[in-house]
């Protein structure tokens, strides 16, 4: 299956097909030097595969987890290019997570004043939101995604086969993003999470996730405004996340769960134990409120919070901060 993401000159394919990772070379332009980042997380054979299919593959790995977003870490993927003889003509491939995406993809925004990227989902997280759209960036200054840029890739291809070695966690943490695209924007893709094993139709939800964010980002590529719905949950969630050990998707369900109405948080909930994502976390709020107020998407001392009344939908409102504390309160426990 391929979707096409209509953006002008800077439009692209997301392929979504099982084993495409192996036969990559058939859809992606790899006759030329290619910087393949993954991270030590991700089976070896999966950069192996791709850099075997490459002119000249030259495979960087990373330690997994958001501490290699960083500007220490995107200096060597860089210095790595250098060394290699990297020119405009050559190109980055991530073959990873949304780290892994996040990180490859700022470097090749930035190497040269940018060269082709290519995006090999192998999470559920990234498979189903980070890989499309063209958002790269690192953490700095203690704050997440802070330093970057917004860097179409050529193409992604998305294998479902690769989410076999995920581990159960993992699965749960990406799904969570899945879950938040239904409730903004498709009411039966959330019934299908209350009602299916979500495991037997994975590629559905896939599918599903890709065509939302499709829609948005092609109304909004850079977040003027329509694409700061897909920040549902993310903002009390990266207080969360920033302040606990918890990963991405766990932190941004808690998060969704006060932007909810009465009506939907019990489902969302119910639809939160099925996937075994915690519904409640215990650490310290003030913590949490002050990782908040670090968020990006702050302005002039306000927030835009994104909440839904009824599944499939939503709406956007500028708050003071102070008036998110009872929203920490009611998922974070003391």
């Amino acid at each position: 299956m391929t979707i096409r993401m209509e953006l002008g000159r800077n439009s692209y394919d997301i392929v979504i097909e099982d084993g495409c990772l192996a036969r990559a070379g058939e859809r992606l332009d790899l006759a030329r030097r290619v910087l393949v980042v993954t991270d030590d997380g991700v089976p070896p054979a999966y950069a192996q595969r791709l850099a075997g299919q490459c002119k000249t593959g030259v495979v960087a790995t990373v330690a997994h987890g958001e501490g290699s977003k960083s500007l220490d870490t995107l200096q060597t993927l860089l210095q790595t290019m250098l060394d290699a003889g990297f020119d405009r003509g050559d190109c980055v491939c991530a073959v990873g997570g949304g780290m892994t995406g996040d990180l490859a993809g700022f470097a090749a925004a930035s190497y040269m004043r940018g060269v082709d990227f290519y995006n090999l989902p192998t999470t559920v997280l990234s498979q189903v939101d980070s890989s499309v759209g063209g958002k790269t960036a690192v953490n700095f200054g203690g704050v997440k995604n802070i330093v970057g840029a917004f860097w179409q890739p050529k193409a992604v291809l998305i294998d479902p086969k690769t989410l076999a070695t995920l581990p159960p966690r993992q699965t749960a943490s990406g799904l969570a993003e899945a879950a938040k695209m239904a409730l903004i924007a498709d009411r039966e893709l959330f019934e299908l999470f209350e009602t299916q094993d979500v495991s037997s139709c994975m590629e559905r939800v896939i599918e599903g996730s890709v065509r939302i964010k499709k829609s948005v980002v092609e109304r909004d590529e850079r977040e003027s405004g329509l694409r700061r719905a897909l920040n549902f949950g993310h903002t009390i969630g990266h207080g969360i996340e920033s302040a606990t050990e918890l990963t991405h998707g766990e932190s941004i369900a808690l998060g969704m769960l006060p932007m909810c109405s009465d009506a939907v948080r019990p489902r969302l909930l119910r639809v939160m134990e099925k996937l075994g994502l915690p519904t409640e976390v215990r650490a310290d709020r003030e913590k949490v409120y002050r990782a908040m107020l670090h968020d990006k998407k702050s302005d002039a001392g306000a927030l835009t919070v994104v909440r839904v009344d009824e599944a499939g939908s939503f709406r956007m409102e500028r708050v003071e901060p102070e008036a998110l504390r009872p929203c920490i309160e009611m998922v974070v426990k003391a």
